[in-house]
């Protein structure tokens, strides 16, 4: 499977995902609004999933693929070394869970001291406990999701996330029904879920040939090597969670800021998800098979697709979270319990997320350029140096403009972030420059986008109560789309090639 045929599997997979937690999200704000309920819940929920980042995705993973790869790539003993990966990892994480469930209560004020004193403080260490579990079963299922991605097999792993958002669903429905009290609920399908994407993704792996079973783990010396590689990448994942920690912090003293960022952090996540995160399990295992080869050529080629492919997709969605973000939050959120200015304080920071929106994308394509090399020390440079600016902008600006704050500083990090991570790049040398297509693609997508901003604007400025129902939005995202389809088309920012290379590497087996 070729890389866009690769890219739009695992896209199209995270776009349900992102739909059904849609509409877990308008349910939540539906029936909880942004009370204490829905704020326990969401900070719950926030703690196996920051926990994950260490021992997951954003650690132990991006160490394991590449050197999965390299030994699939070389006819090693794979199958082995996964093994012994996954029993390691199992072992530790039981240990972990059950001192995380007697600290609960530390791990829920380092993360909303603003909560201790009322009823949010011991809601969400009831939650938390409940959920933490969590973190055990989806660990499991990334690692054997990184398995799959590097066997070039995406559909059960970018499936998974869709799971968990359908049983959230399921979930509220039925707690409704029943009458059943609607935190617990949500708090009792996280494990539960968990367990399921286990199960889906195991089964996905056996049947590909890698049945693995927790056992004794050996300290081997390609487990050493691993943990050397991914001490600096939990060190990064480790920092970079402080910044959601911060902000989750300073949101916990304004109430009902935790949960205008969570939603505003879902809308501005889903193209992040579509597009950023379905290029970076692309990205990683396909770069780390053109160096084993020691391919400069393709390895340029295959990291400027990706940055051209995040840029046509991420631009215009940017431009339409900053110039129509109330029109949004209303129509997907505002009801029941969740009010008009619950909708414009939500809106304020789908704006403000926006602008740092292809920031965030392209960091995807950018941090595999190290990972595929076993660098994951600047992966942790660049996310200290993340933190420290996300944090001095929202303590000196949070006192004069509130909860906002959080927003502007994750943002202006993420451009910064990403500022050292292009400069770190240039030392790699020809497969991390940009080439001519690139630049000149660029400015192309670029007007374009802007176009289709100033379009969607014009309307919302002459029709504005053409936005303020489902199938008025739906109506105006469909003409943004068009519009700048035909203007990236005018321009020259995407060519009929593209599509034609598209189609056949979607017929490629």
């Amino acid at each position: 499977m070729k890389l866009a045929a690769a890219f739009l599997t695992v896209s199209l997979w995270t776009l349900l995902s992102r739909v059904f937690g849609f509409a877990r999200d308008i349910m939540i704000a539906a029936f909880l609004g942004s009370g204490p309920v829905a704020e326990a819940f969401l900070i719950a929920f926030t703690l196996p999933n920051m926990f994950r980042r260490f021992f997951a995705e954003g650690a132990f993973n991006m160490a394991f693929i590449p050197m999965f790869s390299k030994k699939l790539e070389g006819d090693e003993d794979a199958h082995g070394f996964a093994q012994n990966a996954f029993s390691g990892m199992a072992l530790f994480l039981v240990v972990f869970s059950a001192l995380a469930l007697l600290a609960m209560p530390w791990l829920v004020f380092l993360m909303a001291s603003g909560f201790v004193g009322d009823e949010r403080f011991d809601m969400t260490v009831l939650m938390g406990r409940i959920a933490f579990p969590y973190i055990l079963f989806i660990s499991l299922a990334a690692l054997l999701s990184g398995i799959l991605n590097a066997t070039r097999r995406f559909v059960a792993a970018a499936a998974s996330p869709a799971l968990l958002n359908f049983l959230f669903v399921i979930a509220l429905l039925t707690a409704d029904f029943m009458s059943w009290d609607l935190g617990l609920a949500l708090a009792w399908t996280v494990p539960v879920a968990g367990i399921s994407q286990l199960a889906l993704v195991w089964i996905a792996a056996h049947r590909a040939g890698f049945t693995l079973r927790p056992q004794r783990p050996v300290l081997s010396p390609d487990m050493k090597r691993l943990a050397i590689i991914a001490a600096p990448a939990a060190m990064a994942a480790g920092v970079g969670q402080i910044n959601l920690l911060v902000g989750r912090q300073m949101a916990s003293f304004f109430e009902g800021a935790v949960v205008w960022l969570s939603l505003a952090d879902r809308l501005y996540q889903l193209p992040l998800g579509v597009i950023g995160i379905a290029i970076g399990v692309v990205l990683l295992p396909e770069l780390s098979r053109r160096l084993r080869a020691n391919d400069t050529v393709g390895g340029r080629h295959v990291f400027n697709r990706a940055n051209e492919m995040s840029l046509v997709l991420t631009i215009p969605a940017a431009v339409a979270l900053v110039v129509i973000p109330v029109p949004l939050v209303e129509v997907l959120f505002e009801r029941g319990a969740f009010t008009a200015q619950d909708t414009q304080n939500t809106a304020l920071a789908v704006a403000v997320y926006g602008l740092g929106l292809p920031a965030f994308v392209l960091q995807k394509t950018f941090i595999p350029l190290f990972f595929a090399r076993e660098d994951t020390r600047t992966a942790f440079h660049s996310s200290l140096w993340g933190m420290i600016s996300n944090v001095v902008i929202i303590l000196a600006a949070a006192p004069f403009i509130g909860f906002i704050a959080s927003a502007i500083g994750t943002s202006i990090a993420a451009w910064l972030t990403l500022g050292y991570l292009w400069y770190r790049s240039r030392r790699l040398g020809d497969a991390a420059s940009f080439d001519s297509r690139f630049k000149r693609r660029l400015p192309r997508i670029l007007g374009a986008a802007l176009a289709m901003g100033a379009v969607i604007k014009a309307i919302e400025l002459l029709a504005p109560a053409l936005l303020y129902n489902l199938f008025g939005l739906i109506f105006i995202v469909s003409l943004g789309m068009a519009s700048y389809a035909f203007f990236a088309w005018a321009s020259g920012a995407v060519e009929k090639s593209d599509l034609q290379m598209l189609k056949r590497q979607r017929k490629t087996p």
